[in-house]
């Protein structure tokens, strides 16, 4: 009988130990390998997807704040663009308010004349409702007159010229060969030349100095004259230059209702309160003054509709959608609830101490969805009756516009409520955005330490299958060696 070879002990720990640094022997053939070959990427020696179980652990452990941030950041963001809306709807509430603050709109006026042809008029609100018969005699014209005739290019002569208009005047040099194109060119350009104009005509006689007035009528006409150490050729232009001719300065000449007036421009201003005249022509016409309530019905009618797109805008942000649980991004906010209460408190009172009292009363009147209608017949009725009382009913210590104008103001100013509450908001969001970034960074170191641990699992558990095969190997050649041994 064949003694049967037997591995010993030193063998087998031989060849586990070969088996640990690189080359293994045995019957069956022969593996290498070690641990630094033993994985290339992660997961390659355990057959484990870690990048996969990696990325599922930190997305679990980011969805709890991650929610929380987006959720915020998202009402956050839909809270600032519903207050954008609302301050929106109340600037242009204002806006359209603004009309009906200012006394002007209320007393506004026309003046018309039967004959255009004769003038135009303007208004101020300080007019009043009148007819009048205007008789135009004469229209006011400007001082002109004009040299003799020289040659372009002649010299003058030499000395100074002193031009005056009414107290104001200014001494003018003249140089022995200036000709007469200098010498209004130097008129012309003096800085103390109280309003006269100089230009040269070039005739069919030759070069002529013409001198007019800036203004028109009497007192706007002008004086010149050389003095005594000027040349004999400055003084005789100074002369033909001083004596009256054919288009002296004259005023104008009217008559309202028979009383004279006398004006140094032909736009009158002053002889009826709040109304001016600009005359074009002589002659006889009508002049009437009539209120115009055209301006204040323009300015109610454009706050009614500001009003209603207001509304409009409050309805969309309070709405609420049964049917699809949508909601308006202020429904129940606060603010909004706020801003409502307060312009219908001053919308809904009445003014004390006005004839009219209430808006209702002038044509102005609620509907059933919240938005205002204008009776424009009952308006101008009360306009035409009672505008005093109408301009006190707006434009009023205690009137509408004067108080709603002052508490939309508390809202839209730049230091407002909404400001300050939409600064709040943004400050929030920067700290959302803070929050966002360190949330980032911890998820990525958090990432980083599972990709390590992971790895190192992943190392642990391919060395271990390496050994696992091996000592199988190893067993399996050992059991063979044994049964060929006792056979």
């Amino acid at each position: 009988m064949t003694t049967p070879s037997v591995t010993t002990g030193n063998n087998l720990s031989s060849l586990l130990n070969s088996g640990s640094t690189g080359t293994t022997s045995g019957t069956t053939g022969s593996s290498t390998g070690g641990t630094s070959g033993l994985i290339t990427a992660a997961g390659i020696g355990s057959k484990l997807d870690v990048n996969a179980i990696v990325n599922a652990l930190v997305t679990a452990k980011q969805a709890g704040p991650q929610a929380q941030i987006t959720r915020q950041a998202t009402q956050t963001s839909a809270t600032l663009t519903g207050l954008a809306s609302l301050q929106s709807g109340l600037s242009s509430l204002q806006s359209a308010l603004s009309a009906l603050t200012q006394t002007s709109t209320f007393s506004s006026f026309n003046a018309t004349l039967a004959d255009a042809t004769i003038g135009t008029t303007s208004t101020m609100s300080n007019a009043q409702a009148g007819s009048y018969m205007l008789d135009v005699t004469q229209l006011a014209t400007a001082q002109k007159r004009s040299s003799a005739a020289y040659g372009q290019t002649a010299a003058i002569g030499s000395g100074t010229l002193s031009i005056g208009v009414g107290a104001n005047s200014f001494n003018l040099s003249v140089s022995a060969t200036d000709t007469l194109s200098n010498i209004a060119a130097n008129i012309n350009g003096a800085s103390g030349n109280p309003g006269v104009t100089a230009t040269v005509v070039y005739g069919a006689g030759g070069a002529q100095l013409l001198l007019s007035s800036s203004k028109t009528g009497v007192a706007n006409g002008f004086t010149i004259s050389a003095d005594s150490a000027s040349s004999a050729g400055l003084g005789a232009l100074a002369s033909q230059l001083g004596t009256v001719g054919s288009n002296e300065a004259q005023d104008a000449k009217l008559s309202l209702d028979g009383i004279a007036i006398s004006s140094a421009s032909n736009s009158v201003s002053g002889a009826i309160d709040g109304v001016t005249i600009n005359l074009a022509k002589t002659g006889s016409t009508q002049l009437t003054v009539s209120q115009d309530n055209s301006v204040a019905t323009t300015a109610l009618q454009n706050f009614v509709s500001a009003y209603n797109s207001y509304v409009g805008t409050v309805g969309t942000l309070s709405s609420y959608d049964a049917s699809s649980g949508t909601a308006g991004v202020l429904l129940g906010d606060s603010m909004l609830t706020s801003v409502q209460r307060q312009i219908a408190a001053v919308l809904g009172s009445r003014v004390a101490g006005n004839s009219i009292g209430s808006l209702a009363a002038l044509g102005v009147t609620r509907q059933a969805d919240g938005t205002m209608a204008l009776d424009n017949t009952r308006l101008a009725s009360t306009l035409s009756s009672n505008p005093a009382a109408v301009q006190d009913l707006f434009t009023g210590p205690k009137g509408y516009a004067t108080q709603l104008n002052a508490t939309l103001t508390t809202f839209t100013s730049s230091s407002g409520v909404l400001a300050t509450r939409q600064q709040s908001l943004n400050d929030s969001l920067s700290k959302l955005d803070t929050q966002q970034t360190q949330l980032n960074a911890r998820m990525s170191v958090y990432q980083s330490q599972l990709l390590k641990q992971y790895t190192a699992l992943d190392t642990l558990m391919s060395q271990l299958n390496n050994t696992s095969s091996y000592l199988t190997s190893a067993l399996a050649a050992m059991e063979a060696t044994y049964t060929t041994s006792n056979k």
